[in-house]
């Protein structure tokens, strides 16, 4: 009798799916394949987009109960991959809630804008502006829920946080990218510091000044957040191999301000011989200290 091959079935799809997951959107992403193939390196980017998404879906889930549903924005969207996803995942299940994408690429909005036309993911909204100018704009409601900054580059984060401060977000969730504003400061003083302190070694060197710059710059992020109000986690985002920015931070309004905060955030400014970024990067502790010396 001869022997009958063993055919062993593929994994089904879902086992790296969610379910009511769109597969279309997925396709659209450059997930899955137009076949609705999983490969092994869109494999990865699910995980990585899996990453992200859990500590933004706890978030949501937290906020207490609305009329209206939760608003979300993303700043520095891009082609809205991160809302889309989401939106996909937890907006559009809940039935109300809006997400904003904000985004300066005028081609971008409109191919995130025909997108969600497609999908029927009719409370995404896409916005032609800066993050600056989101601040201002109209066309946001005066009180957003959550505020994401996913590698919106160098400055664009503050304006994140000054955005989220403004709008009296609930939580910020951001993900720095390219912070030379900060190392350009260091640079420019970097000969009267080596003089006036031993710490200007940590930055005497181009490469040393961009990574100080760095890292100067999320831990003062992290204290300007503590002294409004906020309390502040900074972890790891995994999977993140193919960049190095995968730095996290998370932002949870108490409404308990930390002066300490700030008297902290002034004196590594003072340290580093970076004042100068005071009014423009951190008026409100700008004015806290305006305050108290008069």
């Amino acid at each position: 009798m001869p022997k009958q091959k063993l055919t062993i079935a593929p994994k089904p799809l879902d086992l790296d799916l969610r379910p009511g997951q769109s597969m279309e959107l997925l396709k659209e992403l450059h997930i899955l394949t137009r076949d609705g193939k999983l490969n092994q390196d869109s494999r990865r980017k699910l995980k990585q987009v899996y990453h992200l998404f859990q500590f933004i879906d706890k978030l949501l889930k937290e906020l207490p109960a609305s009329d209206t549903g939760p608003t979300l924005a993303d700043h520095g969207a891009g082609k809205s991959y991160l809302g889309f996803i989401i939106y996909d995942l937890f907006f559009k299940a809940l039935g109300q809630g809006t997400i904003y994408g904000i985004e300066t690429r005028s081609e971008l909005v409109a191919s995130s804008q025909a997108l969600a036309q497609r999908l029927g993911f009719e409370r995404m909204q896409f916005l032609n502006l800066s993050v600056a100018e989101s601040a201002h704009s109209a066309e946001l409601p005066e009180q957003i829920d959550v505020v994401t900054a996913l590698h919106a580059c160098d400055t664009a984060t503050d304006d994140a946080i000054a955005f989220g401060l403004q709008k009296k977000a609930q939580y910020m969730v951001l993900v720095p990218c390219c912070q030379a504003e900060l190392a350009r400061a260091l640079n420019q003083s970097k000969a009267l510091n080596l003089q006036r302190s031993p710490l200007a070694e940590l930055w005497r060197h181009p490469l040393h000044t961009r990574e100080v710059g760095s890292q100067l710059t999320n831990v003062l992020r992290c204290l300007y957040l503590e002294s409004q109000g906020y309390t502040v986690t900074v972890t790891e985002l995994v999977g993140w191999e193919h960049s190095m920015k995968n730095e996290l931070i998370l932002g949870k309004y108490t409404g308990q301000k930390k002066r300490a905060a700030g008297e902290r955030l002034l004196a590594l400014l003072q340290e580093f011989g970076v004042e100068g970024l005071m009014g423009g990067r951190y008026p409100m502790v700008a004015a806290a200290v305006v305050k108290a010396s008069t």
